[in-house]
């Protein structure tokens, strides 16, 4: 009687995902029958997941006693794209491994220190993952002296494994991108005037961006310089205060595709024409990303989440990751937002 080969390797919610041409978390909510999903796409997951014979994972119900069964995520805020699809996509693998998802909002300093005593000596938690948040030592020292697993994503630790991605590079892409067009004269749509979690995205992508420009000869105005706040609302105010300017941008870098649609609604309000009379170009590769033509920086997020998840689920299995530090690619996507100046 034939027997399964051991070594054979099961198919992962990932490679679903990957056959059927979507992300994680829309194979994961198509699969569980949940809404918010076309019937089309549905079939071709459900497709796909046949031919491969997936199965959720067969260890799901192995968690091992005195163990909660939940793993945490901590993200800044909820409300924004970038933050939903990572946590969406990691959801889905946690989901896959038998694992519920706990989601906490961190909106300053004191609610981290909050959150990170609370999961190592309350032990709501198994393992967690800090989404953009960077910690102090003493944070570290405390997870690390209660044995939590930790993964991080965006802010790199030396503590623990994490996803990131090159924002310095991010920023220098951006800028390479729009001299190369002809741009002189490029404003910078950056994040908070005022940011209590020292975000450190913004001040990667603007290092890379503002050296770039040097390296070109080219001076970078600091009255072409706005806060976006990260948020559609914002890139639309940061954009109409660049256009009174006496001197406007020919050509605007925004740090997120969501402040770079808010640009584009500004742009065209006040007459102009998006790329004739002012290029924008944004970061993320935002579902709608490709429905305003904007031409963007994709930093695959949705590869993000579930990198993440499986980093933690390596380490509650007591494995230590191949990876400890996984940098995921960015790839300029040019579409129609950009273009030589007039």
């Amino acid at each position: 009687m034939p027997t399964t080969d051991p070594s054979e390797r099961r198919a992962t919610i990932e490679d679903v995902a990957e056959a059927a041409g979507v992300s994680v978390a829309t194979v994961s909510r198509a699969l569980r029958d949940l809404p918010n999903v076309a019937t089309s796409t549905r079939l071709r997951v459900e497709q796909f997941a046949q031919q491969l014979n997936y199965r959720a994972d067969p260890n799901a119900s192995r968690l091992a006693a005195g163990r909660s069964g939940a793993v945490a995520m901590a993200v800044p805020v909820f409300n924004s794209w970038y933050f939903s699809e990572i946590v969406a996509g990691a959801e889905a693998v946690f989901a896959d491994a038998g694992y519920d998802v706990l989601i906490s909002a961190i909106p300053g300093p004191h609610r981290r220190a909050l959150f990170v005593s609370q999961t190592a000596y309350q032990r709501r938690a198994d393992g967690i993952i800090m989404v953009d948040l960077a910690m102090g030592q003493g944070e570290r020292d405390v997870l690390l002296r209660a044995g939590v697993p930790t993964v991080t994503t965006g802010a790199k630790s030396a503590d623990f494994p994490g996803v990131i991605i090159d924002n310095v590079a991010v920023g220098r892409t951006a800028a390479t991108h729009l001299a190369g067009l002809g741009h002189q004269r490029i404003a910078l749509i950056a994040g908070q005037n005022e940011d209590p979690l020292h975000f450190t995205v913004p001040e990667d992508r603007q290092r890379g961006f503002e050296r770039e420009l040097e390296a070109r000869e080219i001076f970078f105005d600091p009255s072409l310089e706005a806060a976006g706040n990260f948020s559609v609302a914002g890139g639309y105010e940061a954009m109409v205060g660049l256009l009174k300017l006496d001197h406007p941008p020919t050509a605007v870098f925004a740090m997120s595709d969501e402040m770079a649609f808010g640009a584009i609604q500004a742009a065209r309000e006040y007459g102009l024409g998006v790329p004739e009379d002012l290029s924008i170009m944004g970061v993320d590769d935002h579902d709608l990303a490709a429905a305003f033509g904007l031409t963007t920086i994709s930093q695959q997020v949705d590869h993000q989440g579930p990198l993440a998840a499986r980093l933690l689920l390596a380490l509650l299995d007591d494995h230590q990751p191949d990876e400890l530090m996984v940098e995921v690619p960015t790839v300029l996507v040019e579409r129609t937002t950009t273009g030589p100046p007039v």
